[in-house]
């Protein structure tokens, strides 16, 4: 399969994202590019992959990329619908899932996240969205893939509120490279055409690089069809 030129950030992201997932993984699953990758991913090379969403609907097969977790057609295609507070406490405090997807606002050398607020907690500059369930997220499921854009606004030596902790297992997905949480987040491999220097400036600490930086592989056609086609 042939590599192709033109492709967005969130794509190759999606891709990137979609390629680290083994068939059979049972994955927690939030909407946007986590939903997207997870697809992306039945659709090529892990058609067995089990997608759980936040509203308990437990090996949702959506034809199209939902809008939000309580899209009818997630209820409709998924093997078994449980009440959130079972999902919870059964499936992923119970250790059954593999792997968490979370956004956020702000991360940290650590790979600490915040999605509660920018500013100080009592008088925020802006109000996020909050934790939801990605404390939980982070602590339980066996592996965490983080995908966030990379800037000096979001990759901050010191976060404004620690809304997640780091996971052990945990790959950040950004629109410049690749990186994996040993004690601090290390860069393994940047997307075609970014340079170091580009993910150095965009980090708001002195960012430790791996001693055999690649290069991803970008998009194939296969995959960016497949890709736009459940994003339509």
């Amino acid at each position: 399969m042939t590599a192709v030129d033109t492709y967005t950030a969130d794509e190759m992201m999606a891709v990137e994202a979609a390629r680290r997932l083994e068939d059979g993984s049972v994955c927690f699953v939030g909407i946007g590019l986590p939903s997207l990758a997870c697809n992306l991913a039945r659709a090529t090379h892990a058609p067995g992959c089990v997608l759980v969403y936040e509203s308990g609907t437990i090996g949702a097969k959506p034809t199209e990329l939902p809008l939000s977790i309580g899209d009818g057609e997630l209820a409709e295609t998924a093997d078994a619908v449980v009440s959130v507070p079972e999902l919870f406490a059964y499936w992923l405090q119970g250790g059954r899932i593999d792997v968490g997807f979370l956004g956020a606002a702000q991360i940290d050398r650590h790979g600490n996240l915040n999605s509660t607020v920018i500013g100080s907690y009592s008088e925020p500059k802006v109000r996020l969205p909050g934790a939801g369930g990605a404390p939980e997220i982070a602590a339980h499921t066996r592996r965490v893939i983080t995908i966030i854009r990379q800037s000096p606004r979001s990759f901050v030596a010191e976060l404004d509120f620690k809304t997640s902790l780091g996971a052990e297992d945990q790959v950040v997905i950004t629109d410049l490279g690749v990186m994996r949480r040993r004690d601090e987040l290390v860069l393994e491999a940047l997307h075609p055409g970014v340079s170091l220097e580009q993910a150095r400036e965009a980090t708001g600490w002195d960012l430790k690089i791996a001693g055999d930086l690649e290069t991803t592989e970008p998009p194939t056609r296969e995959e960016l069809d497949l890709l736009r086609e459940l994003n339509a």
